[in-house]
C-alpha cells in the first residue's frame, strides 16, 4: 500500500505538521534535550516523520489476531470451532520473533476460511495475564495451545513456526474427526488404518441426536484415538432397538480386544469418560518422539524399562498400577519404556539390559530405583514409594539412611549403585551433622535423565522448574 493512499496519507500530514518537528525526535524513542532541537536537520527530520509514520500507522491497522484474557477468554474459544493461541512474553525473544509469522497466518486463514465462527487466532500476554498462563500450565514462551469445540487439546503444537506449517496444522485441524468406512475389517485390512485403539461407530445415520456430542469427543481425542463411522450397520452386542453402538477396539499384540459401550447414548458425561479411559490408557509408552510433551505435563515419571519382547512384565506392571495406583493418576505419570531404545537412563542407575524388567522414579531432579520388579505384586508397596518421594523421604534415605523409629515392616528400600541394601535400617543423621551416618550416600542420587529431553532452550524461554 502507497503512503498517500488511506489512512498513510493522514499519518503523513500529520507528522509533517510544523508542530511535530518539536517532537519528532521523542516520537522515535529518543528524548533530545531543548537547547540542539534547533540543530535537528530538515532532511533529517523528513526521514524520522517518515519512518515515525509508517510505525504508528502500521501499528493502527487492524491485527486479525484476538487479544485474549481472563475475561474473555472462555467466551472466546467457544464462539469459534477451532482457536489457536499463542502465550507469550514482550520480553522474549522467540516471542518477538513469533509475532510477525503469528499475525500473517491469522491473515491468510482469515482468507482461507472466511465462514464465522470457523477458527480464530489469539495471543495472551502472560506478563499481563499471569493467573490464566498459569491456569494453562505455561512453562515456557512462546506456547502454542488449540481449542476444539471449547475444549483444549491435549498437546500443544511442537511444529515449525512458520506460516505453512500453521496454516497446515489449522487446515487439518478443520478436518471432520470422524471418518466413515466400509466395515471394520476392511478398514483394519489396510496397514496404515491398523490403528493401536480405534473407536468404532455404528450408527444408523449423522441424523441421531447424540451425533453432535460424538464429534465433540473425537475432536478432543482426534490426537488419541481415530474415530470412525459405519453408517446403516448394527454394532456387535447391543440390544437397543436402533443397532447404534460404540466399539473401541485395541491391538495387544497381533488381535484387537473389543469393548462394546453398554451405557446410554444420549449421556454425554457417561459416554465421553467411557471413551477418554479406553483412548488415553493409565499406562502409556514413552518414547522419543513423545517424550517432551511428557516432561512438560508436569508430573514425576514411574517407569517400567523391560525388553522389547517382554510383553508379560508390561501387562503386570499395568495390571498392578489399575489396581494399586488409580488414585495417583493426576500425581504420577506411569510410562513403560523400551529399555533398549532407553539405555542411557539405566547406566545413571548402574543397570544394564541384564537387569531388566526394572521399575524407577524420575523426578526430573533425580532417580530413585524400586528395589525389586517383583514386589510390585505385594500390594502397598510400590504405593509407599511413590508418596515417599512426594515427602521427601526417597532422597532424605539415600543420604541419610533409615530413621531405626519406623516401624520395620514399613519402609521401601531403594538400591543405588550398592549403597542402601534392602531390608537396613539405619539411624536418620542430623541435616547440620559433619559426617554420614551409616547406610547413607554423601553422594546425590543419579541425576534425571527425562529432564534433557524437555523443551529446548534453543527454541523457547523456559520459566524456572524446581524437582517436582
Amino acid at each position: 500500500m502507497s503512503l498517500i493512499d488511506g489512512l498513510d496519507l493522514i499519518f503523513v500530514i500529520a507528522c509533517f505538521h510544523p508542530i511535530s518537528f518539536r517532537k519528532l525526535p521523542k516520537q522515535i524513542g529518543r528524548e533530545v534535550p531543548r537547547r540542539r532541537r534547533m540543530h535537528f536537520s530538515f532532511p533529517s527530520a523528513v526521514v524520522a516523520a517518515l519512518i515515525s509514520c509508517i510505525l504508528v500507522g502500521k501499528h493502527a491497522e487492524a491485527s486479525e489476531v484476538l487479544d485474549i484474557g481472563k475475561d474473555n477468554i472462555e467466551a472466546i474459544v467457544a464462539q469459534y470451532d477451532v482457536v489457536f493461541v499463542n502465550f507469550y512474553a514482550e520480553w522474549c525473544k522467540f516471542s518477538r520473533m513469533l509475532a510477525p509469522i503469528f499475525e500473517q497466518t491469522a491473515a491468510k486463514i482469515k482468507a482461507d476460511y472466511p465462514q464465522v465462527n470457523r477458527v480464530a487466532l489469539g495471543r495472551i500476554d502472560c506478563d499481563k495475564e499471569a493467573d490464566t498462563c498459569a491456569a494453562y500450565h505455561i512453562s515456557k514462551y512462546p506456547s502454542l495451545k488449540l481449542w476444539r469445540s471449547g475444549q483444549v487439546a491435549k498437546r500443544e503444537y511442537r511444529g515449525q513456526r512458520t506460516m505453512d506449517a500453521f496454516v497446515q496444522h489449522l487446515t487439518d485441524q478443520l478436518k471432520d474427526p470422524i471418518l466413515p468406512i466400509g466395515s471394520i475389517q476392511e478398514n483394519e485390512a489396510v496397514a496404515e488404518k491398523r490403528k493401536k485403539r480405534a473407536v468404532y461407530l455404528h450408527f444408523s445415520s449423522n441424523q441421531v441426536p447424540y451425533w453432535h456430542n460424538v464429534q465433540r469427543m473425537a475432536a478432543y481425542l482426534r490426537d488419541d484415538c481415530p474415530f470412525y463411522v459405519v453408517f446403516g450397520s448394527t454394532g456387535p452386542g447391543t440390544s437397543r432397538p436402533s443397532g447404534d453402538t460404540v466399539v473401541f477396539r485395541e491391538l495387544i499384540g497381533s488381535n484387537f480386544n473389543e469393548d462394546v459401550y453398554q451405557g446410554p447414548l444420549d449421556d454425554y458425561n457417561s459416554l465421553n469418560q467411557w471413551i477418554y479411559d479406553r483412548c488415553v490408557p493409565l499406562v502409556r509408552e514413552i518414547t522419543f518422539e513423545n517424550a517432551e510433551e511428557l516432561t512438560e505435563e508436569g508430573l514425576p515419571f514411574l517407569i517400567l524399562f523391560h525388553k522389547a519382547d517382554d510383553l508379560s512384565s508390561v501387562e503386570l506392571y499395568k495390571s498392578e498400577i489399575k489396581k494399586q495406583l488409580l488414585g495417583d493418576r493426576n500425581t504420577v505419570n506411569f510410562l513403560v519404556a523400551d529399555g533398549e531404545k532407553f539405555s542411557h537412563p539405566l547406566q545413571h542407575l548402574g543397570k544394564s539390559q541384564a537387569d531388566l524388567p526394572l521399575i524407577a522414579i524420575d523426578s526430573f531432579r533425580h532417580m530413585y530405583l524400586f528395589p525389586d520388579f517383583k514386589d510390585i505384586t505385594t500390594y502397598g508397596k510400590i504405593k509407599t514409594f511413590i508418596d515417599d518421594l512426594h515427602s521427601g523421604k526417597l532422597h532424605r534415605v539415600f543420604h541419610y539412611g533409615f530413621d531405626p523409629n519406623e516401624a520395620a515392616a514399613q519402609p521401601v528400600v531403594i538400591e543405588i549403585g550398592g549403597q542402601v541394601q534392602a531390608g537396613e535400617h539405619v539411624p536418620v543423621q542430623d541435616i547440620n551433622a559433619p559426617k554420614k551416618q551409616a547406610g547413607g550416600n554423601s553422594q546425590s542420587p543419579p541425576e534425571s535423565s527425562f529432564r534433557k529431553l524437555a523443551p529446548s532452550r534453543n527454541r523457547y524461554t523456559l520459566l524456572q522448574k524446581d524437582e517436582l
